[in-house]
């Protein structure tokens, strides 16, 4: 499948934040249970000043408890006064979501990523059609917000299970009649087909939710002739992968050569070797993990770099990314 995203873009510091490895110390203000197994958690400045702004799509790196995740952020990126995500409860995932779930309460002191984009809307679309799968539409929210703001024409189309909706108040109030929603595959089937096929040229098509929700969006899209270019996609996390072929790792600066298993990330089998690799999200979408790549080819899997730096092949995200079946890389380590 072809992906395509829009460039990276950082928001800065603004002068006075403690700025080591680009986190801030936030407070969680509000805490919200808006439907099952999802909650909706505000962070804000403990002094109250304004946090750095964003893009729309930007997702944050949330330090839970001894996990790192990266979650989307829901707000205004215009000079917001605060930060504000939804968390799925994942009951088989690294033990992030139940952490923020069950352990995290209002007063409490977070560390929290500066915000990254990886999912911006194309300033030059002529229309956005964003389609969403349950809490896929957290970043959508931020589109619909952005899209309210500056007045660009955008529709979206939801479908979710009728128990466990995210964000129908601020999905509706955004986005009005331009909004269709589905409870079921039979008519979001049929939604997405009429959508796909009546946009005018140029719109930017952005679809977020689960991995084989987006496999069907895509496919049905560049069945429809949607070019590559005009396809964004944002998956969560480790759900977009399997779990790879086995290669081997040369680390040049000590010589060593390490076996890194299916089932292993590269990221991990540093780690067991010794390697120090500093990272955030281990998800592939922070960052933090960027290391140099001197030989070999990559296979690229993150949600971080940009086209050209794919193709260039001269970096890695080792938390997700890796090599094909029986071949090695080099990495000056």
């Amino acid at each position: 499948m072809t992906m395509t995203m829009a460039d990276t873009a950082v928001s800065g510091p603004t002068p006075g934040w403690r700025n080591h490895a680009a986190t801030l110390e936030l407070v969680v203000t509000s805490v919200a249970a808006p439907a099952r197994d999802i909650r909706s958690i505000t962070f804000a400045d403990p002094a109250g000043r304004a946090l750095p702004g964003f893009v729309p799509g930007s997702h944050v790196v949330v330090h839970a408890g001894s996990h790192t995740n990266a979650y989307s952020l829901t707000g205004d990126g215009t000079h917001p006064a605060r930060y504000s995500i939804s968390v799925l409860r994942v009951a088989g995932g690294n033990g992030g979501s139940r952490w923020l779930h069950d352990e995290l309460d209002e007063g409490d002191l977070v560390t929290v990523g500066l915000p990254r984009s990886a999912f911006a809307p194309v300033a030059r679309a002529r229309k956005h059609l964003l389609i969403a799968g349950g809490i896929g539409i957290t970043p959508m929210v931020s589109h619909l917000r952005a899209a309210d703001r500056w007045q660009r024409d955008a529709q979206l189309l939801y479908v979710f299970r009728e128990s466990s909706a995210a964000h129908l108040p601020d999905v509706t109030a955004l986005a009005g009649a331009r909004a269709e929603l589905f409870t079921d595959r039979a008519s979001f089937a049929g939604g997405l087909g009429r959508a796909l096929c009546s946009q005018p040229v140029g719109t930017h098509l952005y679809v977020c939710g689960p991995s084989t929700m987006i496999d069907v969006v895509v496919a049905s899209a560049e069945a429809a002739g949607w070019p590559p270019s005009r396809i964004h996609v944002e998956r969560f996390g480790m759900d977009a992968l399997d779990a790879g072929d086995p290669f081997r790792v040369t680390l040049t600066g000590s010589g060593r050569s390490v076996d890194v298993p299916s089932g292993t990330s590269l990221l991990e089998a540093l780690e067991n070797a010794g390697a120090s690799v500093p990272s955030l999200c281990r998800q592939g979408v922070c960052g933090e993990c960027r290391i140099p790549v001197t030989g070999g080819r990559p296979v690229h899997r993150d949600h971080y770099l940009g086209s050209d730096e794919k193709q260039a092949g001269d970096v890695i995200m080792p938390c997700v990314s890796r090599a094909n079946a029986g071949t090695t890389l080099e990495v000056p380590l």
